[in-house]
């Protein structure tokens, strides 16, 4: 038994080292190969931690925009955005931002803004995985140009019009060259075509759940401009007419700063606090 596992170990030595020999023999091309290869690794594994859900909409950042806009506390949502990385967060950020700063402006113009950051976003999640696509595509091409040189290399033995020993060797190793250069694109390119799939099917998916999210919270600001004949809804208070300070929170529960009566939104009178 002990015999036979070392003479497992020994045959599992020189596999190792039959397979580093034939990468060797890929010539210089192997080099910008290795290079797309640890490209393609860094790649996933980056996406992998970085394309979630949580990242793009969430369900708690959704249910406090939905609660500061019946509030119509839309300076307190500004501030909440600013503290959350989600492309749903920059949407409403954006939005809100243009709605307050143009109180004229009809709701049509506020839609059109957040269309335009909307689509936007949609391309910022797009064109990130995308360089995964590009190394799937560039692989496959190194690799031929591999093969290219390897059967130049070849050719050139057979035109010397020598055929016999170390010439015979010589066209050997071109083709060698061009074999193996091309085995290890296709298995680059292959790689990170299949994950780019994978990852584009998620981008996809968070993309809608984006546009979903985003007309819902659109709906809601259409409601608010319903109530007022078309035009722009005004906050019912600002951070300074509370006495706080810049670094406010704005509540998202609804029962603190503001009474729901009847669907309408009245403002709660407070005292502002004393200063020393």
């Amino acid at each position: 038994m002990a015999a036979e596992g070392a003479a497992g170990a020994a045959a599992g030595a020189t596999q190792n080292k039959d397979i580093l020999d034939i990468l060797k023999m890929g010539g210089f091309m192997m080099y910008p190969l290795a290079l797309l290869s640890i490209i393609c690794v860094v790649l996933i594994l980056l996406y992998f931690l970085t394309i979630r859900r949580g990242s793009v909409v969430s369900d708690k950042f959704m249910n406090a925009a939905e609660a500061l806009i019946r509030k119509r506390d839309y300076l307190g949502l500004v501030a909440h955005c600013n503290r959350q990385n989600q492309s749903v967060a920059r949407i409403t950020e954006k939005t809100l931002d243009f709605m307050t700063k143009n109180t004229s402006a009809s709701f049509k113009e506020v839609r059109e803004v957040a269309q335009a950051e909307g689509s936007r976003q949609t391309g910022i999640l797009t064109q990130r995985i995308s360089y995964l696509s590009d190394v799937g595509t560039i692989a496959p091409m190194t690799g031929l140009l591999g093969t290219v040189i390897g059967m130049i290399r070849a050719f050139m033995e057979i035109a010397s019009g020598n055929y016999e020993g170390v010439h015979a060797n010589k066209l050997a190793e071109g083709v060698y060259q061009a074999l193996v250069t091309t085995a290890a694109g296709l298995v680059i390119g292959i790689t990170a075509v299949i994950f780019y799939s994978v990852f584009r099917g998620r981008v996809q998916k968070y993309i809608a759940e984006l546009e979903a999210a985003t007309t819902h919270l659109m709906a809601l600001l259409a409601a608010q401009y319903n109530r007022r004949g078309g035009n722009a809804p005004q906050p019912v208070y600002t951070a300074q007419q509370r006495g706080y300070d810049a670094d406010y929170q704005p509540s998202v529960h609804g029962d603190d700063d503001t009474d729901i009566v009847d669907d309408r939104i009245m403002p709660v009178q407070r005292p502002r606090p004393q200063h020393d």
